[in-house]
């Protein structure tokens, strides 16, 4: 079970808060395990909107696999020290803390930002980097991460920094299937350049394609050949081929491999060898994985 904790300020913004804890309430209704949990500094919080929300004051007992999120604010937002003491202990034990729009400062505060890049909602970008000169802030981006530090440029853009955190921990496919509940784009255009593959491309209309990526991405470690696909979406190859190509730019063979390649990468930056990660996500042998990624503009070619 992962416990997500929203640390909540005065006068936080609704979406901010909402529209990540939404998506990881959907993640938990499609099988995957999420608790989540809020907490402030006071029991009643209101919010910019003018309602009052309901917070515990005590925090629960938090690991590593957990995740604190700080929904952004109107005004100063200020935290008591314990509080921000607790943003930087759970960074410091391994967990991930992230932030939606001004939400960033709270982790400034903490210490969190020295040296990480870092962005926040495009009005507040100034500021940020004149209260934290040691930060990199990054400009014009939806979201960032550095060493399980993740932050976003607000309001809408927290809802895509929770589908990446749910397509880090479960897959993009996972993460896609949130989307759709929710009826916004799968997609996570963030400042980087292995945003997912799928997600990338999911940003079209053809509820075709999208029951033939929901195939791909449920099963891309196995041999699917045209065949079966065109089968089980009920249309013929030469239509499966053109739909898919003219929605997505590409073959389903070719999406399948970068979903392959995509999920390689992640066991890679996570300590697996090349060979055991081509094995891992369908490949006989580290080769076709190491041509690959010798194509991909954000690999190593490792």
């Amino acid at each position: 079970m992962t416990e997500v904790v929203f640390l909540l300020a005065p006068r936080v913004h609704i979406l901010d808060l909402g529209g990540p804890a939404q998506v990881f309430a959907e993640a938990a209704e499609f099988g995957h395990d999420y608790a989540l949990s809020y907490v402030a500094d006071r029991e009643d919080v209101p919010t910019a909107q003018g309602i009052t929300v309901r917070a515990a004051t005590e925090w629960p007992a938090l690991r590593a696999e957990d995740i604190v999120i700080v929904p952004g604010w109107k005004g100063r937002g200020p935290f008591e020290p314990a509080s921000l003491a607790r943003l930087a202990e759970h960074h410091a034990a391994g967990g991930t803390v992230a932030s939606v729009c001004s939400g960033a400062d709270a982790l400034g505060r903490a210490g969190l930002l020295a040296g990480r890049r870092c962005t926040t909602h495009h009005q507040l970008q100034d500021e940020l980097a004149r209260r934290y000169p040691d930060a990199r802030v990054v400009r014009d981006v939806l979201y960032t991460v550095d060493d399980r530090l993740v932050t976003s440029a607000g309001i809408a853009s927290g809802i895509d920094l929770a589908l990446h955190l749910v397509a880090t921990e479960h897959g993009p496919a996972a993460a896609a299937r949130v989307a759709r509940a929710m009826v916004v784009y799968a997609r996570r255009n963030g400042d980087e350049p292995q945003a997912s593959v799928m997600l990338r491309h999911r940003s079209h209309l053809s509820d075709a394609v999208h029951r033939v990526q929901d195939l791909i991405d449920s099963r891309f470690t196995d041999r699917l050949p045209l065949a079966d696909l065109a089968a089980a979406s009920q249309i013929s190859e030469r239509t499966l081929t053109r739909l898919f190509t003219t929605w997505t730019g590409m073959t389903p063979l070719r999406y399948q491999q970068l979903l392959r390649v995509e999920r390689a990468e992640h066991l890679i930056g996570h300590g697996s060898t090349v060979e055991a990660a081509a094995r891992a996500v369908g490949f006989e042998d580290a080769r076709m994985l190491r041509r690959l990624r010798s194509r991909e503009p954000h690999t190593s070619g490792q």
